[in-house]
Order: structure tokens, then C-alpha cells, then sequence
């Protein structure tokens, strides 16, 4: 499995096969078929805990950028 954080996007998780999620209190969520899923980041999706691109209308500046700049 491989995890690649999108700039100013989602998770994008590969092998997702292998991945066991679950929501916030324990109830598995289906990744039956799904080798790839995209994981909100931005909190703004309204199909939790996947993204549905509203990181696009929200200007979501991804957490790497953010401290990148704070600290610059």
C-alpha cells in the first residue's frame, strides 16, 4: 500500500485492497474492488471520508504548503 499526499488535495491511497478502514466507531467501511480510494483532507467533502473534490472550491491549501510558507 502506498499513501501519497495530493498537493492542496486529497490522500491518495493505492493498494487500498489491503487496507482495513473504518469509521469513528468501528464500523468498517467497504473497500471491496477498490485498489485506489482518495481520502478528503480538507474536511469539506460531503462523502466523508472520501473525497468529492470540494477541495476545489474551498481553496484548500494543502498542510505541507502551509507550514512550508509559515516558515519561510
Amino acid at each position: 500500500m502506498e499513501i501519497t499526499a495530493l498537493e492542496n488535495g486529497p490522500l491518495k491511497v493505492t493498494g487500498a485492497g489491503d487496507l482495513a478502514l473504518t469509521d469513528y466507531d468501528g464500523t468498517p467501511i467497504d473497500l471491496e474492488g477498490k485498489d485506489t480510494v482518495f481520502l478528503c483532507r480538507c474536511g469539506g467533502s460531503t462523502n466523508k471520508p472520501f473525497c468529492d473534490g470540494t477541495h476545489t472550491k474551498v481553496g484548500f491549501d494543502g498542510a505541507r504548503a502551509a507550514v512550508e510558507a509559515k516558515d519561510a
